[in-house]
Order: structure tokens, then sequence, then C-alpha cells
């Protein structure tokens, strides 16, 4: 197996990567090369197809020229997408990418089998093979980076439902009223994602200023408009009150929607990205109060809570994976 390779491909908004991974012999996989460049949306699809169809080309031959043969090719992209047929449905960081082969492109360009999955989906896969879900069969991972995603691994598989759309939490609604995400007010996303805490932090520094309160995050009522979730991770940082408390809502609303996450799944291990990862020591505490609260104790008592351990190099990895499952799946039929 060390003497094979997989090529990942993180197709993003703003930039892009191809990558090439060498398996090793505990089961985790080392990153040998990495293409970056922006994706350019701009310029329409074909410019960064035409990168990744070179780059993915030239890793599959030279790979191949040293005796290390690539096995499979993976995509990790933004959704909305059809992972059966290999589709990418025109996702909103991708204008103009309406229904691209992507899997039958690639397939062809190199006579490796790929697969596509979305970004949340792969990212599930990555932390289930390689990071903080490996060694059990069922766990969740959510992003909570700028949005919410969410991708299962159930009974040692990953589980997507009928069209791509299994496990969509940011959705799920918390409160009548609330930041918006996921096209709804009040949802998951909406309060506990980067933009949903960027229109928090909006609020909550609005009307602390009207109050004569000092904001660590924002100085004036016209900077509340341009706060971001980082500024309020670094003010809490540095002991901001203000920042502190907003991030502590946040995790009473974690926990309601975990709550729910662990009633319905009832995983062994819930995997937190980004925002999680960086913040725990003042999400954390609020949130394991409400699962305490809210969820059913047998089914909390054997979920774990985590943060993601892949930090930075999530995407290069989440692609990986994907080619892993490729490499399965071509195995097996």
């Amino acid at each position: 197996m060390s003497q094979e390779r997989l090529i990942g491909v993180d197709v993003g908004g703003t930039k892009s990567a191809v990558v090439l991974g060498r398996p090793k012999g505990d089961g985790a996989v080392e990153v040998l090369e990495r293409f970056a460049f922006a994706t350019e949306t701009d310029r329409g699809p074909e410019h960064a197809l035409g990168a990744f169809r070179e780059r993915v080309r030239d890793l599959a031959e030279r790979s191949a020229k040293d005796g290390h043969p690539a096995r499979a090719v993976g995509v990790s992209c933004g959704g909305p997408l059809d992972s059966r047929r290999g589709l990418v449905l025109s996702p909103p960081n991708l204008p103009g990418w309406d229904r691209i082969p992507i899997v039958e492109i690639l397939e062809k360009e190199t006579g490796l089998p790929a697969r596509l999955e979305n970004d949340a989906n792969a990212g599930a896969l990555a932390e289930w093979l390689f990071g903080a879900g490996r060694g059990a069969r069922n766990v969740v991972f959510c992003t909570m980076g700028t949005g919410f995603g969410t991708g299962m691994i159930l009974d040692g598989r990953l589980y997507s439902g009928t069209n791509d759309n299994a496990g969509e939490l940011g959705h799920v609604r918390l409160a009548e009223d609330g930041p918006a995400g996921y096209g709804k007010r009040g949802s998951v996303e909406g309060f506990c994602s980067g933009g949903g805490i960027a229109q928090l932090a909006h609020a909550h520094a609005v009307e602390r200023l009207q109050r004569g309160e000092t904001v660590g995050f924002c100085g004036s009522i016209a900077e509340a408009g341009s706060v971001t979730a980082r500024d309020v991770g670094e003010a809490a940082e540095a002991g901001d009150a203000a920042a502190q408390e907003l991030l502590a809502d946040v995790g009473r609303r974690l926990g309601q929607a975990l709550a729910t996450l662990i009633d319905i799944v009832n995983p062994e291990r819930i995997v937190l990205g980004s925002i999680f990862a960086r913040q725990h020591a003042f999400i954390w505490p609020e949130c394991e109060r409400v699962l305490g609260a809210e969820a059913l104790a047998p089914a909390l008592e054997v979920c774990r809570v985590v943060p993601a351990e892949l930090g930075e190099s999530i995407g290069d990895l989440a692609a990986l994976a994907v080619a892993v499952e490729a490499a399965k799946g071509a195995a097996s039929g």
C-alpha cells in the first residue's frame, strides 16, 4: 500500500489545490506534493478544470513512472452536487459550475477511478480516517467555519442520504428569530458559524456601545458591521467580557443542536472543527451544560464531543480521504 499513491482535488471558490498523498502503515496519509492556485471563478469553470486536468495527469504519470502508481482521485467540493453521478451542481461559491461532470473529466484524463463528495462529507471522512474520529464506527463531523456543514459516518460508512442532503444540521431552526444562516433565521448555522457569529457580534456591539460600555472587539457603532468571528475570538482570548459572553451564547445554541443530533443519531463521537477547535475554552462549558440538560443520558454517556485534529490541512486530507474511498470502491467493484 505504501508504494502506491492517492491524488486529491480540493475545489474552493477562492483557492483550489491538487495534492499527491502516500498512504502510511498506521492508517494515516502523508502529503508529498501540493499545487495550489486561485480558482478565479470569473474566468468560468474551464480555467480551473484545465488546471485540475493538467496537474492530476502530471501527478498520475510521474507516479506511475516512478513505480508508485496512483490508485484513485478524490474530489472535495462545496455543494450542491450529485456524488453518485459525479456532477457539480452550481454551488453558490462557484458561479457557472452547472452540471460539471468532474468525475468523468478526471477519469478520462487519468484512467483512474475518481469520486466526488461535498466538503462536509469529505471532512467527515478525513477526520474519521486520519483525525479525531479514528477508531469509531459512528462519527459526526461539523465544520463550524464560515458556514456550518455536517458529514456523518454511520456503521463505518459515509451516509449521504438519498441525494446528498443527509445531516444538514445547519439548516435546523433553533429559534423563531435570530441571525440568518443557510437561508433561515434562527438556524444552527445562524448561531454557530463564522457568518452567524459576525451577525451576533454586530448586535451585541451596538447594544453595549449604546449603553456606553466598552467592547473589546469593536471600537464604535460605525465599525460594528465589519466585525468578524476571528475578532471576537481574539478579544475573548484577551479577556474581553463581551466577547466571552457572546461565545458562551454560541455554546448554548451549539448544545441545543448537538443534543438533538445525539438523540437522533446516537454517535460515538462528534468532531467539531474551525471555530470550536480554536475557541473551545469559551464555547465548550455552556455547550456541555446544555448537553447534560437536553440530551438523552444513555446516548450522551457513550458520545464524546471533541475538537477536530486536522486543522488547516483539512482541505488536502479531505480530498485524499475521498480518494481512499474511491480506491476501495474500485477494488470491491
